[in-house]
């Protein structure tokens, strides 16, 4: 719908005589219900890869803009990594200034339409909005405005790419195109660096593409951000293995002054339990990144992935969350959760459990795998599961799973995906003897610049965190680039 001088008036008359939702009170913003996104139909999408949220319309947006407070000291922005002026993007849709929004989303977040999707803003800046906190009411759905904001820009053909500073001509080589590393190109970009972004797969976008399904993140809506990067002149280069394809020296020999390290957390983890070695059973990382980026659903695919009927996932965060889900869509008939604490003690988002739960996925709590079973050709077909209670809390703050002794018994299985977290890529830690890591196998860097023990080295995200948020990853790649920048400019002057 399109935004003209016309509705403008009217809703600025309708919104100072009543809101939307018909709460009376002049400029009663408190008085304004939360609005809540449509979602696709469950049959249709439990079937298919369309995205679940569909979005809100140019009048949800505005009723919804409507609700924000203004608040003279806005604790929003505290709670977001990217520290985002989250007022003031706000105010502007509230006055119908769409495009304006997206431009005051860009000057810190290099990904907003995405940020809008994945990021678990219940936890972040939501969690920190005036309403939640003083008030015990539903925050303004941030989230929502910013993927509203976001794919109105998209779909307007109206693209705005944030300005950049003159040429400086220092080349700065970012590891991984994942979040942090896309946010520090983006953001040295501006600076005026001369960036280039090599990534080891055929793809750019890290895990935005080959860990989120399209049924959560399109990958459209990625490669739009990546196009905005470009525009800026940061450049990319694909199949291209830091510390194998080229070495840290032969990147210097080219040039590269500074080097920014997101590769991520690629290495899966498993449970070690007897038979875990068996044919069907793949860790979330496999799994994901198989489907969502080879094809591999495909049964006429060069590496084809077997998902079979009863499906189990072992974990319950927003991996495995994604797991299960693309398991239904495959065809399971049973598709699975085990995971040995409660619903109350599972880490992913609110909204993914919601979503499962829609989608007929089968929850075995307080439930953990101790053995696999496989047929005479080697392939699970059964896992042997304990029965779990809650005990004293552990050092995540969570009550702490122990099991119940005679409560073991057996599940139908054909297919087992393993999501029980992830281990920092090793590649680079084992390029660079000199880099300091932890016994984690994470990097060291110092706390408030993303430093390493190389001084040209900065690094974030996962690699440097272990497994963490999207958004979490960005805040560490804009930290690094205000780091970076402040060091070149010092070595530079000396």
């Amino acid at each position: 719908m399109a935004v003209t001088k016309e509705f403008l008036k009217a809703e600025r008359e309708q919104s100072w005589r009543v809101d939307l939702r018909g709460a009376m009170k002049n400029k009663d913003r408190t008085a304004l219900k939360r609005v809540h996104m449509r979602e696709a139909d469950v049959d249709e999408r439990s079937r298919s890869y369309i995205e679940v949220n569909s979005g809100l319309t140019l009048e949800e947006a505005m009723a919804e803009a409507r609700r924000c407070l203004d608040c003279p000291n806005p604790t929003c922005i505290l709670g977001c990594p990217v520290e985002i002026n989250i007022p003031k993007f706000i105010k502007r849709i509230e006055q119908g200034e769409i495009l304006e929004a997206a431009k005051v989303l860009k000057l810190t977040s290099a990904l907003p339409a995405v940020c809008g999707r994945v990021c678990p803003q219940e936890k972040q800046c939501e969690a920190k909005c005036f309403y939640q906190e003083k008030m015990n009411q539903e925050p303004v759905a941030i989230g929502h405005l910013e993927r509203f904001a976001a794919d109105f820009e998209r779909e307007s053909g109206q693209i705005s790419v944030p300005e950049t500073a003159a040429s400086n001509g220092i080349k700065i080589a970012v590891i991984g195109s994942g979040p942090a590393g896309l946010t520090f190109a983006g953001d040295m970009a501006k600076l005026g660096y001369d960036v280039t972004v090599f990534e080891a797969l055929h793809e750019i976008g890290g895990v935005l593409k080959y860990g989120i399904p399209e049924f959560r993140l399109p990958n459209k809506i990625v490669d739009v951000e990546i196009e905005s990067l470009r525009k800026m002149g940061v450049k990319f280069e694909t199949n291209f293995i830091v510390g194998r394809t080229a070495s840290f020296e032969d990147l210097k020999e080219e040039g590269f002054e500074g080097f920014f390290t997101g590769s991520g957390a690629g290495l899966p983890r498993f449970m070690n339990i007897p038979g875990e070695n068996y044919i069907g059973i793949l860790s979330s990382n496999e799994y994901l990144t198989r489907i969502n980026l080879m094809d591999a659903a495909n049964p006429a695919t060069d590496t084809p992935v077997i998902s079979g009927k009863n499906v189990a996932v072992i974990g319950g965060g927003n991996t495995a969350m994604d797991s299960v889900r693309t398991a239904k869509r495959l065809g399971a008939k049973r598709a699975m959760i085990i995971y040995r604490r409660s619903m109350d003690e599972m880490p992913a988002r609110i909204e993914e459990i919601k979503h499962a739960e829609e989608e007929g996925i089968e929850f075995l709590t307080l439930t953990n795998p101790v053995e696999y079973l496989a047929d005479d050709k080697g392939r699970v077909n059964q896992v042997r599961v304990q029965k779990m209670e809650l005990g004293e809390p552990d050092s995540s703050g969570r009550r702490r799973p122990v099991p119940m002794e005679g409560s073991e018994y057996l599940i139908d299985v054909d297919t087992v995906v393993v999501s029980v977290g992830v281990s920092p890529n090793p590649l680079i830690p084992s390029s660079l003897p000199q880099l300091e890591t932890t016994r984690w196998g994470t990097i060291v860097v110092d706390e408030d610049k993303f430093q390493t023990s190389i001084p040209e080295m900065f690094a974030g995200g996962d690699i440097v965190r272990g497994g963490a948020t999207v958004i979490l990853a960005m805040g560490d790649g804009r930290q690094a680039a205000a780091s970076m920048n402040k060091y070149l400019q010092e070595k530079l002057n000396t």
